[in-house]
């Protein structure tokens, strides 16, 4: 594997001004151009003494508490590496100062990742956590993450995979959904109505067009009445119709359990038992379980999931050449960690 090495290498190193995004690329990644300088000034060093290839034991442990995500990354990353490297599985809660990750091989040959192999995992396992979070406020009912446009495009597949593994049912982001495995999940955003000018023509569009695998759930926000608009739509497509979506907006007070309560109700009076209720903006647990309580079916989770602060891990070096290691106010030698299974 060819990385970056050198101080003067990272001189060197310009970047194109034609670039389109600044997002770093997966060869970028690779090859350390998102490392902190100071891993490539370290290695250099190594190298010049003549030890860049003694051999340690490095461990990763989490600040607080959480879901793991983000294995499935640093094991391709590291794949080349030669490293051995035992990890908690995907999905599994940890708790603080949990060693969740650990590593053994040749410092020189992936001291340089360090930099990512920790975002990687403080990042993906705070979303993880958040749609944790979401999906048991949710308890049985599905809980989709709508998170992708509060995030840069290059890292919303990332924070989206990290939610499924975390719990969510489902995501919106369409590379976020085939890489967690599943297809992407959603319908259609207000604009099919505002351009169309009427919800039930717009939704009988959606009908005609759109195969039968897309689920037939229409918002009923956009221009009247919540409960009219959803009765509108359930005279136009009788058991066709499988959901109605509430996003009511925070400027007409938002989606609120008293409308969810009057939306149900007045859908059983009319026979119309069979469609369900999904709600969306600005959810979070607390509301989440409010809106079940409710009545609602389903949820749409943006912004509590995206918007998830890292939970920061950190690597220490336990071992250098077999013999216990530790900085000032650490244990030296390995953590007693029964739960990790080796990876690579």
């Amino acid at each position: 594997m060819k990385f970056i090495k050198t101080v003067q290498e990272v001189a060197d190193f310009t970047v194109s001004g034609d670039r389109k995004l600044f997002s770093a690329t997966h060869e970028e990644v690779e090859a350390g151009l998102t490392t902190d300088i100071y891993f490539v000034k370290t290695r250099e060093i190594l190298e010049k003494l003549g030890r860049a290839d003694t051999v340690v034991a490095a461990e990763i442990f989490a600040r607080g508490a959480g879901v793991f995500a983000g294995v499935e990354e640093v094991k391709r990353l590291l794949a080349e590496t030669g490293v051995e490297v035992w990890s908690l599985p995907e999905g599994e809660k940890f708790a603080p100062k949990e060693v969740v990750m650990r590593i053994f091989g040749p410092y020189g040959q992936f001291g340089i990742y360090e930099t990512a192999v920790l975002g990687i995992l403080a990042s993906s396992s705070a979303w993880a956590t958040r749609a944790r979070e979401a999906k048991e406020a949710a308890g049985g009912k599905p809980a989709i993450c709508f998170g992708a446009r509060h995030v840069h495009p290059a890292v919303a597949p990332v924070m989206e995979r990290a939610a499924v593994i975390g719990g969510a049912d489902g995501a919106s982001c369409i590379l976020g959904a085939k890489i967690a495995g599943i297809e992407p999940m959603g319908t259609v955003p207000h604009a099919l109505f505002l351009i169309v000018g009427d919800t039930v023509e717009a939704a009988l569009g959606y009908d005609e067009h759109m195969p039968p695998s897309s689920p037939r759930s229409m918002l009923v926000d956009t221009f009247k009445d919540e409960v009219e608009e959803s009765l509108r739509l359930c005279e136009a497509m009788g058991t066709r119709l499988e959901s109605v979506r509430l996003d009511t907006p925070g400027e007409r007070g938002g989606v609120t359990p008293g409308l969810v309560a009057e939306l149900r109700a007045k859908l059983d009076l009319a026979g119309y038992s069979h469609v369900r209720i999904f709600v969306s903006g600005g959810l979070d647990p607390d509301r989440i379980r409010l809106l079940s309580e409710a009545g609602a079916d389903a949820f749409g989770v943006g912004s509590y999931i995206s918007g998830a602060s890292p939970i920061d891990m950190t690597m220490d070096l336990k071992e250098v050449d077999g013999k216990p290691v530790a900085k000032r106010g650490r244990i030296p030698g390995l953590t007693p960690s029964k739960r990790l299974v080796r990876i690579l």
